[in-house]
């Protein structure tokens, strides 16, 4: 089981105790001292002083940024064993149907804390009734008593609901807070079983307390792997099909600039290039690959883009047009990305598109590139963004010629501006010497 030192609690910041205070229901937790409140949460939940349970219900601190508490102060019951899975299905269930039901409330939002709560709300929330126990104390003994056990499914702004009865969504259903999906890297399609708390006032679900289970296991059992960036990884081998015999510039991009599991890939070309049409033809052909768990980011596009990529089959996780903030933005791809990396590192093959890289911090894009990779005897993460030029790093460049679309002259592939790093080991030699007779003959 989780646990979390007195020691640990003293070296946090006192936001961060008020935060977990909050969430335990302490009553008169501000007239505390640092020493004193540190005690009296490692008591709440039933410790003795060297260390104690700690609810995951109550890692909203980790989505706080600067004022997280330190990963290293808390050991978490967390990382699932990886398995194999088939992607695409609960998150394509996902979406925004049930956005508005925790986003209303006092649920976690992306940052780990509630819309709105500040000080002052935390204040309000732990205030009792006149004549009665705190709200907090009242709906957390009786949640104690009851414990869930659901499929995970994850929501566009990285929290998720556990479904009691999938794939329908019921009342039933349990609000998975974003830092509890973080923590324990929970991807779609996990089956989790915890103890849950009754809704506050305004909340229309019960809330995960912690995780105790996932796929299974006992929690404290599964033993913490390895961080994603330090897993073994390797140039990408296992060809994606693009099924492009009818469409002339994907069949050039299939062959002449090819794609793998685990590419690093960027389309690029001036304005008017067809660079984002070409994504949505790549993201139509992959998306039908049931192996492989596909999801699509718009950041800054065109309002009439918006609407033709949610009339597609594969409708976006995240859809920002060109009057979205920079960073906004970058947090919708970063939460991509993650999910992407949850899903490779237990094995499976995830895909993240991104239309585009243009408005985003440099460094977003550089991290959102980075974090494609083949995974030895593992998963992969493939990223396929849209940008007006290389950024470095990149293990493919598919570069589209402005003038050869505005003319209708396909394909229109820029092929002396293009490249794919060790073609070989995606169309073997003969493949790869096609290639470079290809580019050999643009020179002539």
């Amino acid at each position: 089981m989780s646990v979390i030192s007195r020691s640990a609690l003293e070296s946090s910041s006192l936001a961060d105790l008020h935060e977990i205070a909050s969430e335990l229901g302490l009553d008169g937790y501000r007239r505390l001292r640092k020493a004193d409140l540190a005690l009296a949460i490692v008591e709440r939940q039933g410790g003795d002083g060297a260390g104690a349970a700690v609810d995951e219900g109550v890692d909203a601190a980790a989505g706080h940024g600067a004022d997280a508490v330190a990963e290293d102060a808390v050991v978490v019951a967390d990382r699932p064993a990886r398995r194999s899975r088939r992607g695409g299905r609960g998150r394509s269930r996902a979406r925004d149907r049930d956005s508005g039901d925790h986003e209303s409330g006092d649920h976690e939002s992306d940052d780990g804390r509630a819309p709105g709560a500040g000080d002052d709300a935390d204040e309000r929330r732990s205030r009792p009734r006149r004549g009665g126990r705190g709200d907090d104390d009242g709906a957390r003994d009786g949640a104690e008593e009851r414990v869930a056990t659901g499929t995970v499914e994850l929501l566009p702004n990285g929290s998720g609901f556990l479904r009691i009865s999938p794939p329908e969504p019921s009342d039933d259903d349990v609000y998975i807070s974003a830092a509890q999906v973080r923590r324990c890297e929970l991807v779609a399609d996990d089956e989790v079983c915890g103890p849950v708390r009754a809704p506050r006032r305004s909340e229309r679900h019960p809330s995960l307390i912690r995780i105790d289970t996932i796929n299974g296991r006992a929690a404290d059992e599964v033993a913490e792997g390895t961080k994603y960036d330090d897993l073994p990884c390797a140039y990408a081998s296992e060809r994606l099909s693009l099924d492009a015999e009818e469409d002339p510039t994907l069949k050039a991009i299939e062959w002449l600039t090819p794609l793998g599991r685990g590419s690093r890939a960027v389309v690029v070309g001036a304005p008017g290039a067809g660079k984002t049409e070409a994504l949505r033809r790549i993201a139509l052909k992959l998306s039908r690959q049931d192996e492989l768990d596909c999801s699509v980011v718009l950041t800054g596009v065109r309002p009439e883009e918006l609407g033709d990529w949610k009339a597609g089959a594969l409708e976006p996780v995240a859809a920002l047009g060109l009057g979205s903030s920079s960073d906004a933005q970058g947090q919708a791809i970063e939460r991509a990305i993650e999910t992407g990396r949850r899903v490779a590192a237990r094995g499976g093959h995830a895909v993240v598109l991104i239309d585009t890289l243009e408005q985003v911090a440099a460094p977003v894009a550089r991290r959102a590139l980075a974090a494609a990779r083949n995974i030895v005897e593992g998963g992969s993460l493939t990223v396929i963004a849209t940008a007006r030029q290389p950024l470095g790093g990149e293990t493919t460049v598919i570069a589209l010629d402005a003038g050869l679309t505005s003319a209708g002259r396909l394909p229109a592939l820029e092929l002396a501006a293009s490249a794919t790093v060790r073609p070989e080991l995606l169309v073997g030699e003969k493949g790869a010497e096609a290639i470079a007779a290809a580019r050999a003959a643009i020179g002539e």
